[in-house]
């Protein structure tokens, strides 16, 4: 079955974004998804100048092994697929961006944003998911939704409190997109009866 695709000012929305439902459940996935993958999180064109640039306001959140890394190979790497993502540590799965704390992993990035002390709060490709963002050969951008496994009880816990993702990813939506796009997005949604 395929669901149904909405463009709203040259970006390409799957009707998932609208009709589905997500909400980050921390207390069971303790923050799981920045320590588990096959890549770094996905960069966006700049956003490595920036993470270079605001270094010295988050490097106190990283851990010793997330700072030697950055010093080692830099602000990001580049995957399998030739995109820019964040580093990953050695041979684990970890972000080099990670804070530890008690067994949760966070966001030493958006730690220290949310401290005042960082103007960059973090990847977007963090702040949209489960949203992946891609660029089509036609230059426009599509959004998908991404299911994960590891995300499991945070669809679970967004169908019970019936909280649709583009509303969960409302503030991460309005500073990747703007006010407009979402305003579209939710007159969208409620067309469709969503």
């Amino acid at each position: 079955m395929y669901n149904s695709i909405i463009e709203i000012n040259n970006v390409l929305v799957s009707e998932e974004i609208l009709s589905e439902f997500f909400c980050c459940d921390y207390e069971k996935c303790c923050g799981v998804c920045c320590i588990v993958g096959d890549s770094g999180a996905p960069l966006e064109k700049g956003e490595e100048r920036i993470l270079k640039r605001e270094y010295r306001n988050y490097k106190k959140k990283m851990s010793p092994e997330g700072i030697k890394k950055i010093e080692e190979v830099g602000f990001y790497e580049i995957d399998s697929d030739g995109d820019y993502v964040t580093p990953l540590l050695g041979n684990k799965e970890e972000c080099a961006y990670t804070l530890m704390e008690d067994g949760n992993c966070f966001c030493a990035i958006e730690r220290a944003f949310c401290e005042g002390k960082c103007k960059f709060q973090k990847p977007i490709s963090c702040s949209l998911y489960p949203i992946r963002v891609s660029t089509l050969s036609n230059g426009m951008k599509a959004l998908n939704l991404h299911r994960w496994n590891l995300c499991q009880c945070a669809f679970e816990k967004g169908k019970k409190e019936r909280l649709p993702v583009y509303k969960f990813l409302k503030e991460p939506l309005i500073r990747a997109f703007g006010a407009d796009f979402y305003d579209a997005l939710c007159a969208a949604a409620q067309m469709l009866g969503l």
